[in-house]
């Protein structure tokens, strides 16, 4: 079953439970991707689903900070709870260690191709961290794994 299939079934469920945050959250999301089904003119694979799932993830995070500093404590834990729901759908986050160990055995290999691994290929290894990242199911803030690779770089 393929995740919007899984989100519309989980919407259907939300209904007949009257869940009514969780219907209008599920309700957020199969909006969100259908305006992408739309907008590339074809069916949503997993994959970019799961980037919309991402991106909605980081509007919340953005829209929970600027609550907390304009004093409005309900409007961010509403957003939060939010999160909650859309990242029932997302795959599991990696651990700070899991990370790490993904990180410095990316750069090994790199190195180990003869590559010679400088501050200015951040780019290219933060491709491959990230496509190991996927290949595991897994996913990262991509903040945390810059700032990982950067230091294993300098290193």
């Amino acid at each position: 079953m393929s995740l919007v299939e899984k989100i519309n079934e989980d919407m259907v469920g939300a209904m007949k439970q009257r869940a009514v945050d969780r219907l209008s959250t599920l309700r957020m999301v199969k909006a969100a991707l259908k305006n992408k089904e739309i907008d590339q003119r074809s069916p949503v694979t997993d994959a970019q689903a799961i980037q919309v799932l991402t991106t909605l993830i980081k509007q919340r995070k953005d829209s929970i900070e600027q609550f907390t500093k304009g004093n409005r404590p309900e409007l961010a834990e509403k957003e939060a709870a939010e999160i909650l729901v859309i990242e029932e759908y997302m795959p599991k986050a990696a651990g700070d260690d899991e990370l790490r160990q993904l990180v410095t055995s990316t750069v090994a290999d790199m190195r180990a191709q003869g590559a010679s691994l400088g501050p200015k290929d951040m780019g290219s290894v933060m491709k491959a961290v990230q496509t190991k990242i996927q290949a595991n199911g897994l996913r990262a803030d991509g903040r945390l794994v810059s700032e990982m690779v950067k230091s294993a770089l300098a290193g």
